[in-house]
């Protein structure tokens, strides 16, 4: 693979894990608040630098997969066909003879060029394991794309009715049981990983593809954030949390700051005024584009707490170092800079976070199966009231594609509620973790369920920091969870090898 190409491509944002839960061209922001994508960072905003050396890219092959276009029916359609890309590193693989494991991380919502750069957990531990590394991209995001172009594979509910989670983890069964017969590494462990909603998919896999994958890593992975299971509130109560932990005058400033939008836009020539003061590029058609742009930029703030930069001081550290005297808004201004930078106006279209083909991609999931109620009421949040309204979510979507969500189809397809009973004796090997910091950590298993199917948490971790690569400035904490992470993973591997050793004995005997 190309290196320049990746870090091109990676100017954007880190990946994986969150786009605007809602739509470029039709708002539906009326029914559920302005949320973010499931990504591992959000790298164009926060301005962090791309950390793919071309010393490490140059050690990644690309490789292509003749995949089925539907595993689940037989019709003679089912049958079509489209090249998935996938990409693997040999340089630490101990080899199909020593039966050396398979690390393979599951691509989500995002170009596979962007995961690649952001999930360093796996090149910095495969020397450890001698493990084979593949990455595998999510169908119809980057090159993996159906009916052979975008246009085609987006045209209608018909062509985009492929598109779903369990089409895309029998997608990554076959690339891998085909990769293992081709390498004649049939008794190779596998471990797959996600982040995100890459994580929701790697635990899934686990729980549908036992035979396939000996455990998961799955990180920030909001799988209980479905039906009725997390409360509605739950990822903005986390973003009030980390603010007003921050700085107590700085969550004022910003709660007190919405009423005082929508004083300004009520005046005449009222949406200039805000304009001019928040330095927008276009004309605001309503106060609500202002909202919306100032949310999703709290809602990045704190779900990539993390260090060195710590998103939320700089933030609070903008609000809180205005010059003495500065009304309310100015304040705001002052934080949106100390994040964003300081540019002759700001755009606030979420495109401008996020490439549009991640964006069209969620919005489709978000309207078929990834049915997540996130919303709050009056005065529970830093924010204005928002109450997730499943009948006009449904009509919206709808609307847009023609087709209506399924809002209890993971539930049924995948679990969740009562997951402790359920998964106590059902599933094995499997870690969730989370850092509390994350406003999707309140969708995430956060205590554990056996002793296979457990739960890693740390109290300051921000969203899919363990899976990111390692850096001299990672505090005690993080690099504590790696570890406990990676001696899970080797206990695994340990008792499959005894188990892997006792039955060729047996059978060698018979």
């Amino acid at each position: 693979m190309n290196s320049s190409s990746l870090q091109v491509s990676w100017q954007w944002l880190s990946i994986l894990g969150l786009v605007i839960f809602f739509f470029t061209i039709t708002s539906v922001s009326s029914t559920q608040p302005n949320l973010l994508r499931l990504s591992i960072r959000s790298q164009k905003l926060l301005r962090e630098p791309a950390t793919f050396s071309e010393s490490v890219s140059e050690d990644f092959q690309t490789f292509y997969y003749n995949q089925t276009l539907d595993h689940f029916n037989y019709r003679p359609e089912s049958y079509t066909t489209f090249e998935q890309r996938y990409v693997m590193n040999f340089k630490y693989w101990g080899g199909d003879n020593a039966s050396a494991p398979i690390f393979v991380y599951l691509g989500a919502e995002a170009d596979l060029d962007y995961d690649l750069p952001a999930v360093g957990f796996l090149t910095d531990t495969a020397p450890q394991f001698k493990a084979l590394l593949v990455y595998i991209e999510h169908r119809y995001y980057g090159k993996s794309i159906p009916f052979g172009s975008r246009k085609e594979a987006f045209k209608d509910a018909s062509s985009l009715g492929y598109f779903n989670s369990a089409q895309a983890i029998a997608d990554y069964a076959e690339v891998i049981l085909y990769l293992k017969r081709k390498l004649l590494a049939e008794n190779s462990p596998v471990i797959v990983f996600g982040a995100s909603y890459g994580g929701m998919l790697a635990s899934w896999f686990r729980l549908k593809y036992p035979h396939v994958a000996l455990g998961a890593l799955a990180s920030s992975a909001p799988i209980l954030y479905f039906d009725d299971i997390t409360p509605q509130n739950g990822y903005d109560s986390i973003v009030t949390k980390n603010f007003r932990e921050g700085s107590e005058s700085c969550y004022r400033t910003i709660s007190k700051s919405w009423y005082e939008i929508d004083r300004v836009a009520s005046e005449p020539n009222g949406l200039s005024i805000l304009g001019n003061k928040f330095r927008i590029c276009d004309q605001l058609n309503n106060s609500g584009e202002l909202k919306e742009f100032l949310e999703r930029t709290y809602r990045i703030a704190a779900q990539y707490d993390s260090p060195p930069s710590y998103p939320v001081s700089m933030v609070c550290g903008g609000i809180d170092g205005a010059p003495e005297g500065n009304d309310t808004l100015s304040r705001v201004f002052a934080g949106v800079v100390a994040l964003r930078g300081k540019f002759s106006c700001y755009n606030t279209s979420n495109t401008t976070d996020y490439p549009i083909e991640t964006i069209e991609g969620w919005n489709w999931q978000t309207c078929s199966e990834m049915v997540m109620p996130m919303g709050r009421g009056d005065n529970d949040t830093m924010f204005p009231p928002a109450p997730f309204n499943l009948t006009a979510y449904s009509r919206d979507c709808t609307s847009l594609y023609g087709v209506p969500p399924r809002p209890h189809w993971v539930t049924s397809y995948y679990g969740g509620h009562d997951i402790e009973l359920i998964l106590r004796r059902f599933a094995s090997n499997i870690i969730f973790s989370n850092g509390l910091r994350d406003p999707y950590s309140v969708g995430g298993v956060l205590k554990n369920i056996s002793h296979s199917v457990v739960a890693i948490i740390t109290v300051n971790g921000s969203h899919c920091l363990d899976i990111r690569g390692a850096t001299s400035t990672d505090p005690e904490w993080l690099v504590m969870q790696r570890k406990a992470e990676v001696e899970i993973i080797e206990g695994w591997i340990a008792q499959y090898y005894a188990d892997l050793h006792a039955i060729t004995k047996l059978n060698d005997h018979v």
